[in-house]
């Protein structure tokens, strides 16, 4: 069977693409370890398909590429939030983190794009770390 025709590589430093993607298989459903070797791990998050390499130590990873997690809700982004950003990960503004291995992610709950078309709201995102939906609503009725 042939897999997608389109597939993301993230080339980890060192050793790290099995750990790495272990670890994101563990945070999504419908995710899973295709294939692992030395050289690389294939895996699926929510039914995209990855491919990560190991022993890139001269490239780190950059904001010009992220992962985008549609969140259902507050629970999921706090959730994942913590998750990707204990042993290492740094946040961000607005709803962006990078995780210990270093790759960049946006955690975002569903209910944000139809808040901001308000101006409070985008004010109130621009001053946030992790996205609150609760603070959100607030701005939007001008609290």
């Amino acid at each position: 069977m042939q897999g997608p025709k389109v597939v993301t590589f993230l080339w980890f430093s060192g050793q790290q693409a099995e750990e790495a993607a272990r670890f994101y298989v563990s945070l999504l459903p419908d995710s899973r370890v295709l294939d692992s070797s030395p050289m690389a791990t294939t895996f699926e998050l929510s039914g995209t398909r990855f491919v990560a390499l190991n022993d890139n130590p001269a490239q780190n990873f950059t904001e010009a590429a992220s992962l985008y997690i549609d969140c259902e809700d507050q629970a999921e982004v706090d959730r994942l939030w913590a998750a990707l950003t204990a042993a290492g990960g740094q946040p961000g503004r607005c709803g962006w983190l990078k995780d210990r291995f270093g790759v960049s992610w946006q955690v975002i709950p569903r209910r944000l794009p139809a808040l901001l078309g308000k101006p409070k709201v985008l004010q109130a995102m621009l001053a946030m770390s992790k996205i609150d939906v609760a603070e959100l609503e607030r701005a939007a009725r001008g609290d």
